[in-house]
């Protein structure tokens, strides 16, 4: 049966999150719920729900546990249920995530397709969605299939299909996200919270000249210029750095480098002191 859950969401989770749950069927390794915990907090997701797991204290094992690492929350508000059709109870979309192609069934589509139609489905009525996913041996029987509407598969390498549930939970989960996010009003890329580094400007023409003078006389200074045979060298080394519009952090890096570079081909071109002439 289901135990008593919070009815507070995690903070900072979209309300369309909310309404993904993640289930899965006849666990028995706990390594594997702790890891499925910890790849549905990191994309974002909250709801993870067990059917009969092999070990009703599957969730309070030390390697559930230790491999949650950090999402121990998602283990405390997992679900446990004595049926699938018991967890997908509130779903109004279900995926039955399976690697075998099945005959007989719902209608199939891959992982994406699946996150496109969650996204579209999510961004309508009151609809719930289910990524069902079954046991570590054997998959979602053929029963547990006739309780989702759709069968989705992930596309792997057909002479090597077999992935570990986490892994694949993780795939899915990875997926929803990027559905999501735009009708979250999430971004996709780390926020940087408009913070500018004036270093990362594009460098000035004047700069990358100056810098280009440096490094010629860098050349020179290891022997690797000969100033009296140049021949092709300078244009296609002046080319190969106006080419790559540096910025004002690359043209000091550069010049640095140019610096140290002239520093020791002085050093190396001063004689050592002689000793002293012995008078016999």
């Amino acid at each position: 049966m289901t135990p008593p859950v919070s009815s507070d969401t995690p903070s900072g989770t979209p309300e369309l999150f909310d309404r993904v749950s993640f289930v899965m069927v006849s666990p028995s390794h706990p390594g594997n719920v702790g890891s499925a915990a910890r790849a549905i907090k990191t994309m974002g997701f909250h709801d993870l729900r067990l059917v009969a797991p092999a070990d009703p204290d599957i969730l309070r094992q030390p390697e559930a546990i230790a491999l949650a690492s950090g999402a121990g929350d998602i283990l405390e508000r997992a679900r446990m249920h004595d049926t699938l059709a018991e967890a997908l109870g509130s779903a109004t979309l279900a995926f039955a995530l399976t690697a075998r192609a099945r005959a007989i069934g719902p209608p199939p589509c891959d992982i994406r397709e699946a996150a496109a139609q969650s996204a579209a489905e999510l961004a309508g009525a009151d609809t719930r969605i289910a990524i069902v996913l079954g046991t570590e041996r054997t998959g979602l029987s053929n029963e547990d299939i006739t309780l989702c509407q759709r069968v989705c598969h992930i596309p792997a390498n057909p002479a090597y299909s077999s992935l570990n549930v986490s892994q694949a939970l993780q795939l899915a989960a990875w997926e929803m996200r990027y559905a999501l996010l735009p009708l979250a009003g999430a971004a996709r890329l780390p926020d940087t919270h408009a913070r500018h580094d004036p270093g990362s400007d594009p460098a000035s023409g004047e700069r990358v000249q100056a810098m280009l003078d440096h490094f010629e006389q860098a050349l020179v200074a290891v022997g690797f210029l000969d100033p009296r045979h140049p021949k092709k060298l300078v244009p296609r080394m002046r080319q190969m750095w106006t080419r790559n519009r540096l910025s004002a952090d690359e043209v000091d890096m550069v010049r640095g480098l140019c610096t140290a570079m002239i520093r020791s081909a002085g050093q190396a071109a001063t004689p050592n002191d002689r000793a002293p002439d012995r008078h016999v």
